[in-house]
């Protein structure tokens, strides 16, 4: 189980820094005390093997807490998008079939009227353990011995249409994330990993939570991502690395302008840096940037620049358990050079996801010919590194954030004076793309309102920064539509928030 490696190292060496938050420093002991704490009072509340139990909860160490706590008693994780709010996060609460949700008091008002039962952490929950209502436990019990295909967390990805789709993570597949990660890094209990990406994403759980506790290293937890603070939260607390997405380097490109090389930092592992910017960051810095190429379906990443191994420009080169390919249309293998769908199959148990929660038709689709189809466009070199060419998916990648066009296109359709409507991704230097609302108007339509119709019906983060008017959307005889015609930004685009351009 995901913590087998917490309780091996606290056993070892308890008085060891696990996890830095603010001015408080957390040892491998004192988790495992927490995790057995949040262990008693979720078994009190009803808390059994197989159960889901959603959480809703910010980057505070009461999230690894939460997280170890279900893994003990075999209970399944869902993590949810601190930003989601009204249908959607309703939506996600009762596909999840989740009996129990954790909530941080900060998101209560997020909750819809119609919610399963409530587990409330209070500020000091990392300290005091969970809050319970009867305020009832049990005595410690113990630990559970699982295959590593139990089912660890449900974590939710947005599909091309339609609404998001949970894919079920094994625990195998977190252990041996964890493990390739070190391997490929070259970690060692010295290192100090920075994480500032929301705990709810596949990539600071497997890229550095997972490598910590397998090397032994500590954690260094941030609330939030902030460009201008982060070289001096860098030196704080001494990190050697941190895990990114595209848009971070970007931001911190553009905001650091002089070269800084005043700090401990020797690596940064994400996905999505442009060339530019990876060239950038490198020179400024000082540290090595290690892109790779992988999907939370994937468990992970499937293809890295190692440290033993990197090729500028390209996201690396297959991981030893993992096959990759690149393949046509009729799935048949494409040689070097050619480009092609990226196909992906591990090459052994419980490496990547078990499918969709309580959706066999998308896992049967998505892995066809017994490879996970990713619907991104790639290319072999002869050499055997891999390079990305886009997405063949219309999701709309901003700031990290994988975004499906529908759910936007569901929420302006109720809007009285709006037509018909198509939601698009257009370049963004900073945040890789942003979004475009295209939209048919009806009489007393205003191009300025939709940011505040949109308010509370979707996250802030799937708010269009675009919007602009035309007479038809254009479609195919299917009616699908043909966004690839709606990419070209017109003069007449109504840009909502021009001071962050």
């Amino acid at each position: 189980m995901i913590a087998d490696a917490l309780y091996a190292r606290a056993a070892a060496a308890p008085d060891r820094p696990f996890l830095l938050f603010g001015d408080r420093t957390f040892t491998y002991g004192t988790m495992v005390a927490l995790v057995e704490c949040a262990v008693e009072r979720l078994a009190g509340h009803g808390v059994t093997a197989g159960q889901t139990v959603a959480m809703l909860v910010g980057n505070r160490p009461g999230f690894l807490v939460a997280w170890f706590a279900l893994s003990e008693l075999g209970a399944i994780a869902v993590p949810l998008n601190t930003a989601l709010v009204g249908d959607g996060l309703h939506y996600l609460l009762e596909q999840s079939e989740a009996s129990l949700l954790i909530v941080e008091e900060e998101f209560r008002p997020n909750l819809p009227a119609s919610t399963p039962q409530l587990l409330a952490m209070h500020e000091d929950f990392e300290t005091a353990g969970f809050e319970t209502a009867d305020g009832g436990g049990r005595s410690p019990r113990p630990r559970l011995a699982l295959p590593g295909g139990t089912a660890n967390a449900i974590l939710y990805t947005s599909g091309t249409t339609g609404l998001p789709k949970g894919a079920v993570i094994p625990n195998a597949c977190y252990e041996l994330a964890g493990a390739h990660m070190t391997e490929a890094l070259g970690l060692t209990e010295a290192d100090r990993i920075l994480v500032f990406l929301p705990l709810f994403h596949a990539n600071p759980q497997m890229y550095a939570v997972m490598s910590c506790l397998h090397a032994g290293a500590t954690l260094a937890l941030l609330p939030r991502f902030s460009a201008s603070r982060l070289l001096d939260d860098a030196r704080r607390f001494g990190a050697t690395g941190f895990t990114y997405v595209g848009t971070v380097l970007s931001i911190l490109a553009k905001r650091l302008t002089e070269a800084d090389r005043g700090h401990a930092l020797r690596w940064a592992v994400g996905g999505g840096a442009p060339p530019g910017v990876w060239r950038e960051i490198e020179d400024r810095l000082g540290i090595a940037v290690r892109e790779l190429y992988g999907m939370t379906e994937t468990g992970g990443w499937v293809t890295m620049n190692t440290a033993a191994t990197s090729r500028f420009g390209s996201v690396g080169a297959p991981r030893p358990d993992m096959e990759v390919r690149v393949v046509d249309g009729g799935d048949t293998p494409l040689p070097p050079g050619k480009k092609g769908e990226i196909v992906v199959r591990p090459g052994r148990p419980g490496l990547m996801f078990d499918g969709y929660w309580r959706k066999p038709e998308a896992t049967v689709a998505a892995t066809r010919n017994l490879w996970l189809h990713t619907g991104d466009r790639g290319s072999f070199d002869e050499d055997g590194f891999l390079h990305f060419d886009g997405r063949m998916k219309e999701l709309i990648r901003r700031g990290g954030e994988m975004i499906a066009p529908a759910e936007i296109e569901l929420a302006l359709l109720n809007h009285p004076a709006i037509q018909d409507c198509a939601v698009v991704g257009v370049p963004d230097a900073i945040m890789g793309e942003e979004i475009k609302a295209v939209v048919v108007p009806r009489p007393g339509f205003a191009a300025r309102d939709v940011e505040s119709f949109l308010q509370g019906r979707i996250p802030a983060f799937m708010i269009p920064r675009f919007v602009e008017t035309r007479p038809e959307i254009p479609k195919t005889a299917t009616q699908k539509v043909q966004r690839h015609l709606l990419s070209d930004r017109l003069p007449t685009t109504v840009d909502l928030r021009p001071s962050k351009a």
